[in-house]
């Protein structure tokens, strides 16, 4: 069985969303993968971009032959479904990397049709346990394994720091307005005893609450972002509210895995993380950080924090960033798809 992806136009490298699936590619093609399309680009022109991704899909049948596995990173918008039909009339299996859940998040699609287009893989990889129950609950027909967490290619590497004074301090990345993040602007209700680090884009400071407690710092591109974060944990949170996660992008978190915990390990960041979060299993049975319920108490679980518990955090953490940094998560999900079909 030969090995295959397909690569495609990305535009906007910068973006998290193509960080990951660009890091997937080196991976897949560091492990073996030979690329079906043609070579990766990165044309913001949309015609461009549109015209390369159409012309490496239209390659596809040209590339594969009878046996091979084939790679797909999911969504490929209008091309899944015609990718996965060639692949199928070669005599190929499909193995589908899922990025986001158009039917969640967006909700450009019904969950039926999302299932429909995804009933077209053999075999799916999904960004955790909580995912692949929903896709098994909504009667996808597809064998489905898991990712766990997303790696995070960099040759950027942080700085090991054992111990960090009291005080913590907090680093938030990502969308910062509060359409995206209301509860950023209310935290400052809540915050006695520790500070916040911001950085990305769309901070509004007069409109937070108590804003001395926020230093911004505004966008860092990520690699140097590894070697140059300012705090002590990293907050994995999104929504309306400081007591729960919420609305659309908040109850998104109790199924997908966001890319910016997986930076946050690569900085060497120990994590807080909702509870009811989708990673929440994973930070914990690594040990590598604290899962809360509500950011109102944040002040109160932060100051029970011993600097010997932080120094295991930090340990640990060191274990799973040098994992995220070679590729281990993607490497071992694939090679699960792969066996499934050899037997």
């Amino acid at each position: 069985m030969n090995k295959r992806y397909l690569s495609k136009n990305y535009k906007g490298l910068g973006s998290a969303g193509n960080k990951a699936k660009t890091d997937i590619e080196a991976i897949l093609k560091e492990i073996g993968y030979r690329n079906v399309g043609l070579k990766q680009s990165s044309h913001d022109n949309k015609i461009i971009g549109f015209l390369v991704t159409l012309l490496g899909v239209l390659k596809t049948p040209f590339s594969l032959r009878k046996g091979d596995i084939l790679v797909l990173q999911y969504p490929l918008k209008k091309y899944y479904e015609l990718v996965c039909n060639i692949a199928h009339m070669k005599g190929c299996k499909v193995v589908t990397i899922i990025h986001d859940l158009g039917s969640f998040r967006r909700g450009r699609l019904t969950i039926e049709q999302e299932i429909e287009r995804l009933n077209h893989s053999d075999y799916i990889i999904a960004h955790n346990e909580a995912m692949a129950q929903w896709l098994q609950q909504h009667k996808t027909t597809a064998q489905i394994g898991c990712l766990q967490i997303f790696d995070y290619l960099s040759k950027d590497k942080a700085q090991f720091k054992e111990t960090a004074p009291t005080p913590y301090s907090v680093v938030y990345a990502g969308a910062l307005s509060s359409k995206k993040n209301a509860f950023l602007y209310e935290l400052g209700n809540y915050m006695h005893s520790y500070r916040f680090n911001l950085y990305g884009g769309g901070f509004d400071a007069s409109s937070a609450k108590n804003e001395e407690l926020f230093t911004y710092k505004g966008f860092i591109p990520s690699d140097e972002l590894i070697t140059s974060a300012c705090g002590h944990f990293g907050l994995v949170w999104d929504g309306d509210s400081t007591s729960t996660c919420s609305g659309t992008y908040g109850e998104y978190l109790q199924y997908n895995n966001p890319h910016k915990t997986s930076l946050y390990i690569r900085c060497l960041l120990p994590v807080i993380i909702w509870k009811k979060a989708a990673l929440a299993p994973f930070i914990k049975e690594n040990n590598i950080g604290i899962c809360i319920d509500s950011l109102e108490n944040l002040d109160e679980v932060l100051s029970s924090v011993s600097q010997e518990e932080y120094e295991t955090m930090k340990k640990n953490i060191v274990t799973i960033s040098d994992r995220l940094s070679t590729g281990y998560y993607l490497t071992h999900a694939v090679d699960e798809a792969y066996q499934y079909f050899k037997k």
